[in-house]
């Protein structure tokens, strides 16, 4: 406690300095608990649920025929047949459970409530019962919710549809909620804080998953091997090894495929059948759920880890030069207490003390900059973001930012301590007359902490230069397409009961009152929505191409309505547009891009050929035009081969995007759009409405995001290191006052001496900032799978991070050295 006390009063004596070294750690610590809140919250969080340690996700990876249905829950070879699910489900024992799930787009609608577009989760009657969850309300699924197909119209709600929706009312329960079209009996909410075992999502809704055939019209596919579209995982027994549960679930999973699926297989190979025939399940820690975003997030995350720590460890170094002058200015006090009794250990453990409070008052200002952080980190996501990422300081930052702040303290105070209390501290202060404490292995050991600092400034400086070129190239894609002044918006009446011709005759509306907005010029639409992820597929059969088994003759493909490459501004190369013409009475028709006809050998013959998908050999669809290649689901990906049908003569399609374009202000014909659908059915929502330059903004976020943090705290990075080379030179010249008055006693000139200091200013920078390219290389490697469009060894940025650190260094170091060029001979002869 004397200690403490101590410390207060010996740091409210150097106000300035105190300010300086709590503001630097504030930032550092802040920067430092932000990014870590983002990677706790999306990396390393449990699912909340009782031992998450013994859950694990199933994936079949190798040859796969048929359909498959992947989201964001994993990708396409985590996915596995219903028939499949029930096989392992009955036969496995070294599980207490496993469980299917998939989710769906949901339309809600209850009494009294307006109807809303959101996501629901179709689950196993094994789902709940697996995760070992308890209600919050009434109950929730068992395998007798889940036996019958069709038959179980039950549903869960979640606890955050219930609460912000329903006021958390204990009255929903055994009322009726229509999901889809179908009217379902509530039976119980989920506990607080559980969000579904997919990060990302936030469904509102959970159903049995035996009631996929009844809210997914035309969708049959129950008994099919080839269709692959539920996620798997199950609860390990206690005792049982992952390799154990593996072993045993292959030993049901490989005699299915030999016996059962292989045989359905079809124009498989001898080698991919071997290949079939070999897959097994992998198994892998399912704590955390089963997501994408785990995956994607993880190293630009880690990225951002890392770059904060520099910044921090920037900050320390400054912090350590700080207080290495103070213990020089305090050299007579620390005298006057070795020699008054006081042990080397008392003065450290005072002096850590003093510098520990210090980390714990920054780690306390930190908690805010994470704060502010958090919430700029928030207000730049879009909104949908929300279900991943709260910008909130939750006790895990907290205990961070502590550990962090303590951690921090002892190391910038340890070699300042150790330096104040040297065995030969008096003599020294003896042999130097009062003057401050010269010693070689402080020398040292600042220079060190500045050159280290440039050199991370450095590697700081390359990866925010990396970043931001990355971000440039995404940004100067040529989309293919035009954006400005178009809106996009979907609706989904198949999901409200409506059958296939109610949903045509709906469409035809909307684009007829979409038309007649002022301004509105060209109006579109699709099934898959542009740029938002979604891509349909099936294989093809194209007339002149030649396959063998093992031939990939996979296309994407779309449904759209008439004038939809006019509208988005794609040219049409050869051939035609589709026409209202083209519905169901018609000639099957369809319009390729040229990467499909770049696959397919068509060259520049292709209108007039035919072709057919969904492995139908019989050529009943004949090509009418080429269109250019544009960007499809996503800009940074490589336009896929596609093909695209008229929509109208597809009697099945019941959801579409819309895309209107207008020649007054795009956000004008947002506010209009809700009230056209409300006109048209007032229990209809409307499903992801926004701009398409908002829309291409948003697929891009994220490269966004972390160009911008990168180059921030490379920046911030970069005037720590400014700072702390000014105060080494700054010392350095107090030091060295009498050397330099006889330097210009004996005839050296200002600039000569001004000279001298900018040498020093060159040697650390060359030096700092060849190890900072070396560094750089190692982080640009780490980094190569979030950049765009360049390596991450670039020439130019790094030829640009070292011109702005030279620069740097050289303003830092030119104030010490015009400072040294102006000492009198005299004046520094008087103050030996």
């Amino acid at each position: 406690m004397i200690d403490l006390k101590l410390a207060f009063r010996t740091l409210a004596k150097t106000p300035f300095v105190t300010a300086v070294v709590i503001a630097s750690l504030a930032l550092g610590i802040g920067a430092n608990s932000a990014i870590f809140s983002l990677f706790d919250q999306i990396v390393l969080r449990p699912l909340p649920v009782p031992e998450p340690g013994q859950l694990v996700n199933f994936a079949a990876p190798g040859p796969q025929q048929g359909s498959n249905s992947c989201n964001q829950a994993g990708g396409c070879d985590e996915v596995f047949s219903y028939p499949m699910f029930r096989d392992l489900e009955k036969a496995a024992t070294q599980f207490s459970g496993i469980a299917a799930h998939n989710m769906f787009g949901a339309n809600l609608g209850m009494a009294g409530q307006t109807p809303i577009s959101t996501q629901g989760v179709m689950v196993s009657g094994s789902y709940f019962p697996t995760l070992e969850l308890t209600p919050a309300l009434g109950r929730l699924f068992g395998p007798d919710d889940d036996r019958t197909v069709g038959g179980h119209a039950v549903a869960v709600l979640s606890h955050r549809y219930w609460e912000t929706k329903l006021g958390a009312s204990p009255l929903v329960l055994n009322q009726a909620i229509v999901v889809n079209g179908q009217s379902m009996t509530i039976v119980g909410v989920a506990p607080r804080g559980f969000e579904g075992t997919t990060l990302g999502a936030a469904p509102a809704v959970f159903i049995p998953l035996t009631m996929r055939e009844k809210v997914l019209p035309g969708w049959t596919g129950f008994d099919d091997r080839r269709s692959y579209w539920a996620y798997l995982f199950g609860r390990r027994k206690p005792g049982v090894s992952l390799e154990q549960a593996a072993r045993q679930l292959n030993s049901i999973y490989q005699p299915i495929l030999a016996e059962v699926e292989a045989p359905l297989q079809k124009d498989m190979s001898a080698s991919t059948m071997a290949q079939f025939k070999a897959k097994t399940i992998a198994l892998a820690a399912g704590d955390r759920g089963q997501s994408r975003a785990h995956q994607n997030s993880r190293t630009p995350l880690l990225l951002l880890l890392g770059i904060t720590a520099i910044v921090l460890v920037i900050a320390c170094a400054n912090i350590a030069n700080l207080l290495l002058a103070r213990g020089a200015a305090r050299s007579v006090e620390m005298a006057v207490r070795l020699s008054l009794g006081a042990s080397r250990s008392q003065v450290m453990a005072q002096l850590l003390t003093e510098s520990t409070l210090l980390a714990i008052l920054g780690g306390a200002g930190s908690l805010l900059v994470a704060r502010a952080t958090l919430g700029l980190i928030g207000a730049s996501l879009p909104s949908q973001a929300s279900t991943i990422f709260h910008a909130t300081i939750d006790p895990t930052v907290m205990v961070f930012a502590a550990v962090l702040a303590i951690a921090t303290g002892i190391l910038f105070g340890l070699f300042p301590a150790l330096q104040s209390t040297r065995p030969d501290l008096i003599t020294s202060i003896r042999a130097n007359s009062g003057q401050p404490s010269g010693a070689r292995a402080a020398t040292r050991f600042r220079t060190v902490l500045v050159t280290g600092q440039i050199a991370l400034s450095m590697m700081l400086l390359v990866s925010a230069g990396l970043f931001v070129r990355s971000l440039i190239n995404v940004s100067r894609v040529d989309l293919g397409l035009k954006v400005d002044r178009m809106v996009t918006f979907g609706v989904s009446p198949e999901l409200n009961g409506y059958p296939a011709a109610q949903s045509a005759a709906l469409f035809a509306r909307i684009a007829e009152e979409v038309a007649a907005v002022p301004g509105v010029t060209s109006v579109s639409g699709s099934t898959v929505p542009l740029l938002g992820g979604s891509n349909w597929g099936t294989n093809v059969a194209v007339q002149g191409f030649k396959k063998t088994a093992d031939t990939d003759v996979h296309a994407n493909y779309n449904r759209i309505s008439a004038g939809y490459f006019g509208a988005l501004g794609i040219p049409l190369l050869a051939g035609r547009e589709f026409e209202s013409r083209d519905n169901v009475g018609a000639p099957k028709v369809a319009i390729i891009n040229e990467a499909f006809a770049k696959k397919f050998n068509l060259g520049r013959d292709a209108v007039g050929k035919f072709m057919a998908s969904g492995g139908d050999d019989e050529l009943d669809t004949q090509i009418v035009g080429v269109v250019q290649n544009a960007k499809y689901s996503s800009i940074k990906e490589v336009t896929p081969p596609l093909f695209f049908v008229p929509h109208l003569q597809d009697s099945t399609v019941g959801a579409m995007y819309f895309y209107a374009r207008t020649s007054l202000g795009a956000e004008q014909l947002v506010r209009s759009i809700p009230a056209i659908i409300t006109k048209l059915d007032r229990n209809l929502p409307v499903e992801d409405l926004k701009t398409m330059e908002q829309l291409a903004t948003e697929s891009v976020i994220f490269d966004r995001l972390t160009s911008t943090l990168s180059t921030a705290f490379a920046t911030l990075a970069t005037l720590l290191a400014a700072i702390g080379l000014y105060g080494v030179l700054s010392y350095t010249v107090v030091q060295r006052t009498r050397e330099f008055g006889v330097r210009m006693a004996l005839g050296a000139d200002g600039g000569q001496v001004r000279r001298l200091v900018l040498r020093q200013v060159g040697r650390m920078t060359l030096i700092g900032g060849v190890i900072g390219l070396i560094g750089a290389l190692g982080l640009g490697w780490a980094a190569q799978s979030q950049l765009f469009g360049l390596s991450g060894f670039d020439g130019l940025v790094m030829v640009v991070a070292a011109a702005i650190l030279s620069a740097v260094a050289f303003g830092s170091g030119y104030i010490p050295a015009s400072r040294a060029s102006r000492v009198h001979p005299m004046q520094a002869l008087r103050q030996d």
